[in-house]
């Protein structure tokens, strides 16, 4: 042979399962590379990728049970919590199994779950309206995708409120978990959704029949996805700049009428509503990203790896924590006298000290109407407190009090 193997046959995926333990137990996500770079320094041999992979599987296996024994123990953990928390909700999908053209009798193939849990379903009545949506890969031994739905609270706690498991990111699994989280969880209309700009997607609410478009749900896009779709066909850097601050502006007047017809084409075909906070009737509420989903996805990143059924209970347990300290906090909260969102009094507060650099030129009482004028630049803006309007756009699109209108209020 040309070169002597590094690898040697005695150290199997068995051998190599029993070292690494401890290492998958502490985190399950650990990568493939790590576990060769541990073998390799135990043992000095450099295995395969596919022995080390094959050995992770099985610490998986021994730590956490088996893959497909824990499949069939998925709907009675299911039922086991719909019990304790009886209007938690829980659609599962299930294929049968053909064996040569005809199918076998009392074997079920697990297709798509979507759960959400109680609290969650009561929490989104307290939260913004506007929801955030993705999916993430699912890393064990039977691949998938994990489709996640996050909203915020007033005091910028983020707040989990349904998950789902299915095949992939495709259109039918985009349209499965929407149908269930409009019939289960987002029950109300006049709701922001932000997504990537995934045509699995766009193809899922085009089949919702009305229940994700306007006027009860209005789509829009989160702007990484746009800027990134961006650069791929135009690499000058400065417009990729230039995209994140149109899409980042509050002011009606910064419209894409000055860029070249190529460029101004593309931004206009997406829709100035779906990604321009100017333009989207408040519908962002200041958000422009799916950034709070990236962060349920990194916390959920150790779970990702584990068998299916202790994935849907991981969900649970954090959940659990979550609102349980959550509720202490609150409490805590009541019991010092604060009843308001501390961030909307924060932010308020600061936006009324800075009130004080604001004059009123002219008003109407009776329509609630007022011009003002900044004292630094002389810039002159109307507010309207009757339609929750100023020329800013402040007030519009994080529905707080902008300073000019606290000055009005003032006066």
């Amino acid at each position: 042979m040309g070169m002597i193997s590094q690898d040697h046959a005695k150290l199997d995926s068995d051998t190599i399962a029993d070292a690494i333990r401890p290492l998958v137990k502490a985190d399950p996500s650990i990568k493939v590379k790590s576990v060769i770079a541990e073998v390799q320094g135990k043992f000095n041999y450099t295995v395969s990728y596919r022995k080390a992979w094959l050995a992770k599987q099985k610490a998986v296996t021994k730590i956490f049970g088996d893959w497909e024994v824990f499949y069939q123990t998925l709907p009675v953990w299911l039922k086991a919590m719909t019990v304790k928390m009886p209007r938690s909700r829980v659609q599962i999908k299930t294929l049968p199994v053909y064996r040569e053209s005809e199918e076998v009798q009392g074997v079920r193939v697990l297709h798509r779950i979507f759960w959400s849990f109680y609290p969650c379903i009561v929490a989104f009545k307290h939260c913004k309206p506007l929801v955030q949506v993705d999916g993430t890969h699912l890393y064990g031994k039977y691949k998938g995708a994990l489709l996640v739905a996050v909203a915020q609270d007033e005091n910028q706690n983020i707040v989990p409120i349904a998950f789902a498991i299915v095949e992939g990111k495709t259109a039918d699994a985009w349209e499965f978990f929407l149908t269930n989280l409009w019939r289960y969880v987002v029950t109300i209309d006049g709701v922001g959704i932000i997504s990537d700009r995934h045509t699995s997607i766009d193809a899922a609410i085009a089949r919702s029949n009305g229940a994700w478009s306007p006027p009860r749900v209005w789509h829009m896009y989160c702007i990484r996805h746009i800027r990134s779709n961006f650069l791929r066909r135009f690499k000058a850097p400065y417009l990729h700049k230039l995209v994140a601050i149109l899409g980042r502006s509050r002011s009606t007047t910064k419209t894409t009428k000055g860029l070249k017809s190529g460029v101004r084409h593309i931004l206009n075909g997406v829709g100035v509503e779906r990604w321009v906070l100017a333009f989207d009737s408040g519908y962002h509420w200041g958000h422009m990203t799916t950034n709070l989903v990236e962060c349920i996805n990194y916390v959920l990143k150790g779970a990702r790896n584990l068998l299916v059924t202790a994935l849907v209970r991981s969900t649970f347990y954090r959940l659990n924590e979550l609102f349980t300290r959550k509720s202490t906090e609150a409490h805590e909260r009541r019991r010092n006298g604060f009843t308001y969102s501390e961030f909307a009094t924060k932010r308020v507060e600061k936006n009324f000290r800075r009130a004080g650099n604001i004059v009123v030129n002219r008003f109407d009482r009776c329509n609630e109407m007022f011009e003002v004028r900044k004292m630094q630049d002389g810039t002159i803006y109307t507010a309207n407190l009757a339609q929750r309007h100023c020329d800013c756009g402040h007030f519009q699109v994080e529905r707080l009090p902008c300073r000019h209108v606290l000055a009005c209020c003032a006066n």
